[in-house]
């Protein structure tokens, strides 16, 4: 194969490390497949034009992630699954080889957190903490574990209180805490017209009445809100504030200000889904910064480190967090402690950010190579998430639209699927740019949707 030269444009940090990011990146999308042998340092450090000390240094960084192995007289090459180090390539990419062209899943682009776990997996096998992490812990024993939720929800933009700090395993499953600890059956919890429909489902098993908060362009309307919180006593609202799932919207800073203060003046409990908040740069600051009293944050590192891992952090007010305690107990006892050891020590160093970083810039070129194939005339908006939520022309049912992708062998998913009641779900499906490990599937993917765009829907025998 040709020389590898990694593309720095519009990288930042020290160079170094960008080039190790960018092997990362090439190595999780099978561009740069296990086996290759890479270009001795002092020739990439001639034609990137920079010192042979920093490609040097590269490598050894790249060595240290489990990215590259180094062989006496031959070089310098990607590890593969036989090196007992998983890299995304092979293994990542054989699993999705074949079968449906997924773009329906909201999930990280698979690979880049592997070498990092095994690395952290390894250091903690030959620690001497490994036996209290395979015991029962209590509360008191997740002090560290919290502290490391603290300062994932700094970066997530909110100032936490140790003491509100709650481990979980994943968000929805902190989601389903909250609705155990604070609401009755035949309490009423509100959601957006579109919203994560496992919450739905939760409060069915609960016995919970939900109704829903309108919304338009710019996300949930605030004056729609305050109308059910005056008429209808609500107990909570859940909301998705940032990159919307399934409508991709940021809801502005005015708009969640106005929404804190209804929740304030009515005494309704918001539960602030911001597990896509980490994608999103420059957003405003959580709704939870406003109403502290009355918002239960929600974050995990399923949507930018590893879904896997089942970790996720709540921040609650304090009058809420024994309850929450509680609740986390009565569910799974303790959140495991070896999968929080495994994503505290990834926050801690840093490898969670780094791979956030690398996730949010592999899913803007990845929405990119959508607008292409789409074209600007169908593709509305472009975030930084994962998804992308793409309104129907005129003459097109989405339920059709998705089925005729689907006999062409690709998922996605159509509003419908988001809609607590079907007469809300507007004509447009939803793409994820994501989960898919080759982009070669992936661009075939956008292209098959492409096609279907380009038929008159009026003409087809799907047409009901």
């Amino acid at each position: 194969m040709a020389i590898w030269i990694p593309d720095l444009t519009n990288r930042q940090g020290p160079k170094y490390l960008q080039i190790v990011e960018v092997m990362a990146e090439d190595i999780a999308t099978g561009r740069l497949p296990a086996g290759t042998r890479l270009p001795p340092h002092r020739e990439l450090a001639y034609q990137l034009d920079i010192s042979p000390n920093t490609t040097s240094r590269a490598y050894a960084e790249a060595i240290k992630r489990a990215l590259l192995k180094g062989e006496v007289g031959r070089g310098t090459f990607v590890r593969s699954g036989d090196d007992c180090l998983v890299t995304g390539e092979p293994e990542t990419l054989r699993r999705a080889a074949s079968g449906p062209i997924d773009l329906s899943r909201n999930l990280p682009i698979p690979g880049f957190s592997e070498p990092h776990i095994r690395r952290v997996l390894g250091e903690i096998a030959s620690g001497n903490g490994l036996p209290a992490l395979l015991d029962y812990q209590t509360d008191a024993d997740l002090t560290h574990h919290r502290e490391a939720g603290k300062a994932w929800l700094a970066g997530c933009g909110l100032n936490a209180d140790i003491d509100c700090v709650v481990p979980v395993m994943g968000g929805q499953h902190g989601i389903l805490s909250v609705l155990i600890a604070l609401l009755q059956p035949g309490d009423l919890l509100l959601t957006e017209t579109l919203t994560y429909t496992p919450v739905l489902m939760m409060a069915a098993r609960l016995g919970l009445q939900t109704a829903t908060v309108a919304m338009d362009g710019q996300g949930v309307v605030p004056e729609a809100f305050e109308v059910l919180c005056r008429e209808a006593k609500p107990k909570a609202f859940y909301l998705t504030p940032t990159l919307q799932a399934p409508t991709c919207v940021t809801l502005s800073a005015s708009r969640r200000a106005e929404i804190a203060e209804i929740a304030n003046r009515y005494g309704v409990i918001l539960i602030e889904d911001d597990v896509f908040g980490p994608l999103k740069e420059n957003k405003p600051a959580p709704i939870a910064m406003a109403a502290p009293d009355n918002t239960i944050y929600v974050t995990s590192l399923s949507k930018t480190v590893a879904p896997g891992l089942r970790v996720g952090f709540l921040h609650v007010p304090k009058r809420f967090a024994p309850a929450l305690h509680q609740s986390v107990n009565l569910s799974v006892w303790m959140t495991p402690p070896m999968t929080l050891e495994v994503a505290s020590r990834l926050i801690e160093d840093g490898t969670a950010r780094q791979l956030t970083d690398q996730q949010r810039r592999m899913a803007k070129h990845r929405q990119n190579l959508l607008r292409i194939a789409l074209g600007t005339e169908n593709l509305v908006t472009q975030t930084e998430g994962y998804h992308v939520w793409i309104p129907l022309p005129d003459g097109w049912r989405a339920d059709v639209f998705r089925a005729e992708c689907a006999r062409l062998g690709v998922l996605v998913s159509d509003a419908r699927s988001f809609a607590a009641r079907a007469n809300d779900a507007p004509e447009a499906i939803r793409i994820c740019v994501s989960h898919e490990a080759s982009e070669e599937r992936l661009k075939s993917g956008f292209e098959i949707i492409a096609r279907v765009f380009r038929l008159q829907p009026s003409g087809s025998p799907l047409m009901m």
